[in-house]
């Protein structure tokens, strides 16, 4: 059984910066060996969605999620993340180092399926 996190940042607010971290996550744009590296740590799937400067990431996880970072790739994984943060800014009262931040769930509709 798998659970369900969402988290958010914002976005640098720029129209072209925006527009250029929107190519970077098209259908195939995704770098695959980052892709790889997602799935590795325990992430079975993910979304990402975004509202003018807002992002919100919504992955489902396993059990025992997050796992140990694989050492294959880190270099061409550690570039896209580099690459990422020209984008990217924590949101305002996140912890240092923190870019995504773990949301907390307020409201379940009730009767509603869940993923945890």
């Amino acid at each position: 059984m798998s659970r369900r996190l969402c988290l958010a940042l914002d976005l640098v607010d720029d129209a072209a910066l925006i527009a250029e971290y929107d190519a970077h996550h098209a259908a195939g744009a995704v770098w695959p060996e980052v892709t790889a590296d997602i799935s590795a740590s325990g992430i079975e799937s993910m979304e990402i969605w975004r509202v003018n400067d807002r992002c919100m990431m919504i992955i489902d996880v396993s059990n025992d999620y997050p796992r140990p970072k694989p050492a294959l790739n880190r270099d061409i994984v550690d570039r896209w993340d580099a690459l990422m943060l020209r984008y990217q800014k924590p949101l305002p009262g996140s912890l240092r180092g923190e870019t995504w931040s773990l949301m907390q769930r307020i409201y379940k509709m009730p009767n509603a399926k869940s993923n945890e």
